[in-house]
């Protein structure tokens, strides 16, 4: 689906003592990008905020005046999209995630003006959300004929004017965003939760390296295991990364990349089980003895 996204980076976020927020980091990653790779499909994505070091190309674009709130920042924004759909983010969602983006931009185009999220204490929020461009252009003159100017005019003003259909998804997490220092320690503890750590930790290396494949974690796993079982500890970390390294080469080669790391890993797990079998006792004929 066709769509530009506009994430809004500025604010002066007095609750957190003037820090630069969309800097901030939650797992390796800073606020700001881990918005960013939620939306990383959309044709244009603009950030409406002081320019600065991004994880992929965006353009940049700030309200007028500066710091004149978010309508104004939304018109700045729009004003660089020609997408039918905007997606409208907040540049402080840690748990943002394509599937909840997808389920708001499959709702817009629908129908109605637009879709946003609503939380899972029922609160409707227009800063996870997507427009249809035409209404959302309409209603921002609007109020710019009405009041002279944006500045300072809150999002009710924008989204009373707006037929918006609230979604609800199957990430409650999704609306989370980082207000204070201690929603800053909250999202951080959760990322090191058992049942999400390790997908977050392959995200922000892969993010890190500046890689993009999709990774089996259970086979790396499982040859990591093998190695270690069937040979010695020290070999588990050493074998993964003569996978990665087989992979790599065998990309340069025009293979799939995917793929090139699961064969790999099945040729080095195959030798993992053969070199453990070597353990067992030796077969009379090849020890020679009767």
């Amino acid at each position: 689906m066709s769509y530009d996204a506009i994430v809004l980076a500025g604010g002066a976020a007095r609750r957190l003592g003037g820090a630069d927020k969309p800097a901030l980091p939650v797992g390796g990653r800073a606020l700001l990008d881990r918005v960013l790779d939620a939306c990383a499909d959309a044709r244009t994505t603009v950030v409406v905020g002081t320019r600065r070091a991004t994880a992929r190309p965006v353009g940049w674009a700030l309200e007028d005046p500066p710091g004149g709130g978010p309508v104004a920042a939304l018109d700045a924004g729009v004003r660089r999209c020609s997408a039918e759909l905007v997606l409208v983010l907040s540049a402080d969602l840690p748990f943002l995630d394509g599937d909840t983006v997808h389920a708001l931009l499959s709702t817009a185009a629908g129908g109605a003006d637009g879709a946003l999220l609503r939380d899972p204490e029922g609160r409707d929020q227009p800063l996870v959300a997507a427009y249809r461009a035409e209404p959302l252009r309409r209603e921002l003159a609007l109020l710019a004929t009405e009041h002279g100017h944006l500045r300072g005019l809150p999002l009710r003003a924008l989204t009373a004017e707006l037929d918006l259909t609230p979604v609800t998804t199957a990430a409650p997490l999704a609306s989370f965003d980082c207000d204070t220092w201690e929603d800053l320690a909250a999202a951080r503890a959760r990322i090191r939760e058992h049942g999400s750590v390790l997908e977050q930790w392959i995200t922000a290396a892969k993010n890190e390296l500046g890689i993009d494949v999709d990774v089996d974690t259970k086979t790396l796993l499982d040859l990591a295991r093998d190695a270690a079982h069937g040979v010695a500890r020290p070999a588990a970390p050493l074998t993964t990364f003569l996978v990665g390294y087989a992979a790599a080469r065998a990309e340069a080669t025009g293979a799939d990349p995917a793929r090139a790391v699961a064969d790999a890993s099945r040729k080095v797990a195959d030798l993992a089980l053969r070199w453990a079998a070597e353990t067992g006792p030796a077969h009379p004929e090849e020890t020679g003895s009767g």
